[in-house]
Formats: structure tokens, sequence, C-alpha cells
């Protein structure tokens, strides 16, 4: 994996092209907005408008797309200084979204200990580089496509009837998510903080089904060190710990946390904590405690002590005081 390079940007091209096919399918006129088109963002010059056959660096060449998203496209290109004309995934991100922080942590994730027995649960980068444009230059990551390391645990719920996972395959699934994050917690020294599963080749989600290969941690964008202990807000709401909601310092525990109520959803078709406020229906910090506390008890003194937003949802003694109506109207819906 190279270092965040300048890639060059089809300015010399590479041998043996791949010969791209032109006919068997319907050909789309160039005025009709697909996807990302149609964004805002694509029409200030934010998305890079990449082409079938372009080739990317002097040897990703373009075949086909992917995927997009608010910040990225997605594509299918072949490397074609490859012997075996391999293919890879390519994400180009919007010239507005830097990138510089992720490819770093996935530079140390590739390097820190590659030997090590659960590296291979832990998605890396083949390649990190720059695509030059007038008006500003683009991130592009180089990965191995989701064929190979495919899909999230999220994707392959909604390809299962049922819409859950059964124990047995669930109980599988999380031993090799757990090594990966023993690996990125031991061995590179980080917390991933995100919803993170990623899985390998399967046909996923009933008794039934084949595994091909373990899960995957992988989007490592808000990833930080774990030696450094923060109080930052972090982790998507629904999954937030306990002392990432009270501004506590926090560290490597936090994504055992996210991993235990991210279980609920795919096993029970169903958020663990939605912490839906009862005075508008929105998100909420204190209504997100009240759901915990109904489930687990009180939090211990010695987190409340730690915690700089504490005393607005509980008193010294670690008796709730703004969470309390939550905790009245969780107790009449469920004695209803």
């Amino acid at each position: 994996m190279s270092h965040l390079s300048h890639g060059q940007q089809q300015q010399s091209s590479p041998p043996r092209q791949w010969r791209l096919y032109r006919t068997g399918f319907e050909i789309i006129d160039d005025t009709v907005l697909l996807e990302e088109e149609q964004l805002r963002e694509f029409k200030t010059g934010q998305f890079y408008p990449v082409n079938i056959g372009e080739i990317f660096s002097s040897k990703y060449q373009v075949v086909g797309k992917l995927g997009y998203g608010t910040t990225s496209t997605v594509w299918l290109a072949k490397n074609l200084q490859d012997g075996n004309n391999r293919y890879v995934a390519l994400k180009v991100y919007t010239r507005d979204h830097s990138r510089a922080k992720e490819f770093q942590v996935l530079e140390a994730i590739g390097k820190t200990n590659p030997a090590h027995p659960d590296h291979r649960h832990v998605r890396t980068a083949l390649d990190l580089f720059q695509l030059h444009r007038s008006g500003g230059d683009h991130s592009c990551l180089d990965q191995r496509p989701m064929w190979e390391m495919w899909e999230s645990w999220k994707d392959l719920l909604r390809r299962n009837e049922s819409g859950r996972f059964t124990e047995d395959f669930l109980k599988a699934g999380l031993r090799h998510l757990f090594m990966a994050l023993d690996y990125l917690h031991s061995e590179c020294k980080l917390v991933h903080t995100g919803k993170c599963i990623t899985r390998r080749r399967i046909a996923y989600t009933t008794s039934t089904i084949a595994w091909f290969g373990g899960p995957v941690l992988s989007d490592f964008g808000a990833a930080v060190r774990g030696d450094v202990k923060r109080n930052q807000d972090a982790q998507p709401a629904v999954y937030r710990a306990p002392e990432v909601m009270l501004q506590a310092e926090w560290s490597y525990p936090v994504d055992i946390w996210n991993v235990g109520a991210m279980i609920w959803d795919i096993f029970q078709g169903r958020h663990l904590f939605y912490g839906s406020d009862p005075d508008d229906g929105d998100y909420s910090t204190r209504a997100h405690l009240a759901e915990v506390i109904a489930l687990l008890g009180p939090p211990p003194l010695d987190l409340l002590d730690r915690g700089q937003r504490s005393r607005e949802f509980f008193t010294e003694d670690g008796k709730s005081c703004r969470i309390a109506q939550c905790l009245r109207q969780r107790a009449n819906f469920r004695g209803r």
C-alpha cells in the first residue's frame, strides 16, 4: 500500500488496457441524470465525473459503477499493472471531503502487524492516492471489491426473509468481530467508534447459509487513538455508550457497548435503544439514558463523578432528575 500519494491521472496509458464492450446493452443518453448527477453537489463540481473506461493513477481502469453516497462514488476497476488483472473497488471522494485522517488510520492499520492472525478481520486499503482536477483534488481509496469482502451485516440482513439472524450464526460472527476489535485495540491502539461490520463473501443471515469468511471491520472515518483519553461526542446516536452521553473520558470499551447495542438490531430486527424524547419524539440524551436505566439500572456513581454532563440528568447521590419524565412514560407504556 502506498502512502497518500499524488497519483498521476490518465497521464500515461498503461499497457494492455481492457477492451470495453459497447454492444449488448442499452446506452443511456448523456442528458439523462442518474444518482449523484441529480445532486446539487455534483452540479457545483464537488463530485468527480468518473467515466467508464477512464484510467486513474496510470493503472486502474474503470469498468463499472458500484454505488454512491453523499461524500463519494464507488467504482469497479481493473488493476492493469497486476498480472492477473484483478478487480478493485475505487472510492472517489468529493473534493470538499478530506479523508487525510482516515487514510492515515488505514495506513497505520495495514502496517501495524500484518502477520497477526486477526489482521485478516480488518479491512485495509490497497492504495491511497489523489486525483488532480482544476478547482480542487479528490482523494481516492482502493480496496478489495465487496464480493470478496461482501456487504455489511445490515445489507445481508435485508436479504434474509425473517429479518434477523439465527443465534448460532450470530455467535459465530461475533467471535470474529471481537477478534477484529482486539486487533484494532491491542495492536493498532485505535477505537473504531462507529457502526463497523462488513462481511466477507457469504450467503448470509438462516442456519443453512454457508459461511466463506468471518466478519471484517471496516469504515475507519471516525476512528481515534485509544491511548489518548477524550470526552468528545462520538458514535451513532442510538449506539452511544453511557460515558459518551455523559461526556466522561472514554476509550476502547465504547466499541464493546456499540457491538452490544448492534447485536439487538441483527438478532431482534429492531434497536435496543431509540432515545425518542416524550416532548417531541426526536432523539435526546435524557430519553436514551432513561432507556438504559430501565434495562440496566442506574449508572455507577464513579461514572457520574467523571461525567461533565452528569448534573444535567442526575443528583449528587445518583438519582435521576431530568430523565424522570422519560422513565415514567416508559413505565406507563409497558403497563398498558
